[in-house]
């Protein structure tokens, strides 16, 4: 019998090539969206035989008792608007699918005894004083500004598994997510490497927020992904948190610099006041991933944003 695998926010960046992922290896792929930042033609010409897509909210209830949602083997619970611009857009649905929708989708795991990997992200430390980042940290976050309606909410999340798996013995595992970035990464995403490659290729001034030396992590799709279904796969990861991102730091007005050189462009780089809360390094401690999963990221930078930078030229120019 094929194994039935739900992912919420299967029409998201993540969420369509999870799918794409999990179909390839013969499973059938219940996939939910609200489309409120996902997109239909990520997941368009899916095999309608194995993926099976229900526009719906992962906070709905129907969830728990819908039919195609019996018989779940395996949940991914990707739904979330990722980008600030996003987020800070639509506040109160993203504390709701981060704290409703998360008790749904344990709940429906606990109800199926199934699997759950829940995706959180490294804005759980905040603007930290620990650098870089194990998974101890308890971060530096603040509940009174912009970000909090994402950062605060996914740490609620957190605590949901953690409740979930000591109460209920619910097979969860927490995966922090630090900065994942492709071609697939829409080019109005407002994340900085969608941002930068989008402006050197048409010729407009690379906007750098303060003065370039904060510090970010990126890790390419392909790697993201391949830690995400280690961590599913993975008994040895129940009931953990376990940081995926690559370990190499690099300053944002580095990052200006080598997208504007791969894309042989001409765009001045400028710079603009720093966002509220905006954290000032980012860089994961991956010790637990490559001691529990066996996992590490392999994309080189360069070579990530290569590629990156030939589809986005393909789409934009």
């Amino acid at each position: 019998m094929e194994k039935k695998v739900l992912i919420t926010g299967v029409a998201g960046f993540l969420g369509s090539q999870l799918a794409k992922d999990l179909l390839a290896a013969g499973c059938v792929v219940v996939g939910v969206d609200n489309l409120s930042s996902g997109k239909i033609t990520n997941i368009k010409g899916l095999p309608e035989d194995r993926f099976i897509f229900k526009e719906m909210d992962a906070c709905s209830r129907k969830l728990l008792t819908g039919s195609d949602f019996k018989n779940v083997k395996e949940i991914y619970h990707l739904a979330s608007a990722a980008s600030p611009k996003y987020y800070q857009a639509s506040p109160f649905e993203t504390i709701n699918v981060n704290t409703i929708g998360t008790k749904n989708m344990l709940e429906l795991a606990k109800r199926n005894q199934a699997k759950i990997v829940y995706t959180s992200t490294s804005e759980a430390y905040g603007d930290p004083e620990v650098h870089p980042q194990p998974e101890t940290y308890r971060g530096n976050v603040n509940t009174w500004g912009p970000r909090a309606c994402y950062d605060e909410a996914k740490r609620l999340g957190e605590v949901l598994c953690y409740l979930y798996f000591t109460e209920y013995q619910t097979k969860v595992k927490v995966a922090r997510i630090f900065n994942t970035y492709s071609a697939g990464l829409a080019n109005d995403d407002g994340r900085v490497i969608s941002n930068f490659v989008t402006q050197a290729l048409k010729g407009e001034d690379i906007t750098v927020y303060g003065d370039g030396t904060q510090t970010r992590s990126f890790c390419y799709v392909t790697d993201t992904l391949n830690g995400l279904k280690l961590l599913m796969e993975k008994d040895e990861a129940n009931g953990e948190i376990i940081n995926i991102g690559n370990p190499i730091e690099y300053p944002i007005i580095d990052l200006a610099h080598l997208v504007k050189a791969l894309a042989n462009s001409e765009s001045n780089i400028t710079f603009h006041p720093l966002p509220e809360d905006d954290p000032k390094v980012r860089r994961p401690v991956i010790e637990k991933a490559k001691e529990l999963l066996g996992w590490e990221p392999l994309i080189t930078l360069n070579s990530g944003l290569e590629e990156t930078i030939k589809e986005y030229r393909r789409k934009i120019l």
